[in-house]
């Protein structure tokens, strides 16, 4: 008979949910790889951010990052997603050592699936929009004079794109994650 209770939970307080030592070690891994994949995706996304806004030429009158928009987007987003990914590295430190989410957990699995998302495409589209503008400048000559600045600009874009990669991967697991808890009740399918 199907259990009354969401999930399958029982109310009694001195129940607890077998967990096999095989599934356990399988959500520790999988809470490791989505730490890792944060952790990767907070460099590069401080990288790009750091690359952004320490491009520009001392001389004046040449490029500054400040003066293009798409490039001030490029720094922006890469900020944010600097700080989210910092935070969500917490979430994952706390979750591997306390064995709980910080929030309750279907809102945890919720938060962090659509966070993913919604810092995934503002990565996609920050760099989308940085490699466009820099390969306007590269065709309008005005690299010409100021090379090092569009390389520093190309690495800040490239950076971003790797962030946003380290995010995506995020979110795929996260995805899964909130996929097997509105399967089975779990995080982590127990089998």
């Amino acid at each position: 008979m199907p259990s009354p209770f969401p999930n399958g939970a029982d109310p009694s307080p001195h129940h607890h949910r077998f967990h096999s030592t095989v599934s356990e070690t399988k959500l520790r891994r999988l809470n490791s790889l989505i730490l890792l994949l944060r952790l990767a995706s907070f460099c590069f996304a401080l990288a790009a951010a750091v690359f952004m806004v320490t491009n520009s030429s001392r001389s004046p009158g040449s490029p500054s990052w400040i003066d293009s928009e798409p490039f001030r987007l490029v720094f922006a987003a890469n900020a944010i997603v600097a700080v989210y990914s910092l935070f969500e590295m917490g979430a994952s430190i706390w979750e591997i050592l306390k064995g709980s989410t910080p929030l309750p957990e279907p809102m945890q699995l919720w938060f962090d699936f659509a966070h993913d998302q919604v810092f995934a495409y503002l990565a996609a589209a920050a760099g989308a929009a940085g490699a466009a503008e820099a390969r306007g400048m590269r065709g309008s000559g005005a690299c010409a004079s100021e090379s090092a600045f569009c390389v520093q600009g190309d690495i800040a874009v490239a950076l971003g794109f790797a962030a946003f990669a380290f995010v995506a991967l995020a979110a795929l697991a996260s995805g899964f994650r909130l996929v097997s808890f509105l399967v089975t009740g779990s995080r982590f399918p127990l089998s």
